[in-house]
């Protein structure tokens, strides 16, 4: 069973609601006996990056996902703050991420910005991404995704970055270590391209 992550901090019903657009059963859960038994996990997020974590730590849910997902290697999808929680830490907070990516979380830098982009980033975008990507097959066009968001990825890891796009600058929207996955953009606002994303991470790992 694919198991939303309910931690008070992410648009779940959105996502759940794309997934049985394409076909695919899910459940919302806070449980950890749900977790324990999910056979894929999303973690989504919406909002301050402190929040999120605090709301994780709140849950009591992060043990079980550490043993999930780095132990017992399910995999697992981030999508907006959720993966920028998976990082070490952020500039919108003070607290420690989860850490599974070797990575941080940053501003977008205003004075790198060109033809007055403004802060948040709130728009469709096109990316740049790895062909062989399992993430990103089966397109047939090159895919838009849609971003709202004022902090972005950041890694010295080239082998784990799935995706790039620009706003102002070039900025990773995806990563991948292993069964972890990580989406800057939204894939449930983002229509067709997002249902691809969601049926490719269901059918691919």
């Amino acid at each position: 069973m694919l198991t939303i992550i309910d931690y008070k901090a992410g648009n779940v019903r959105s996502i759940q609601n794309m997934l049985k657009k394409i076909g695919i059963k899910s459940i919302i859960s806070d449980k950890i006996s749900d977790i324990e038994n999910a056979e894929k996990l999303i973690l989504p997020g919406v909002g301050h990056f402190d929040y999120g974590m605090e709301q994780l730590e709140k849950s009591g849910l992060i043990e079980i996902l550490n043993k999930k997902v780095l132990i017992d290697k399910t995999p697992i999808l981030g999508i907006c703050l959720g993966v920028q929680l998976m990082t070490k830490s952020s500039e919108e907070g003070t607290k420690n991420g989860l850490g599974w990516f070797d990575a941080l979380t940053i501003k977008f830098d205003k004075s790198r910005m060109q033809n007055g982009n403004k802060i948040p980033h709130m728009s469709w975008a096109e990316i740049d991404y790895n062909k062989n990507s399992k993430l990103f097959s089966n397109f047939t066009e090159v895919p838009r995704f849609y971003f709202v968001h004022s902090y972005h990825l950041q890694t010295n890891i080239e082998s784990e970055i799935l995706a790039k796009a620009n706003y102002g600058y070039d900025f990773v929207a995806a990563l991948e270590r292993e069964n972890i996955i990580g989406t800057q953009f939204h894939p449930e606002k983002s229509h067709k391209f997002g249902m691809q994303i969601l049926r490719n991470f269901v059918e691919n790992y």
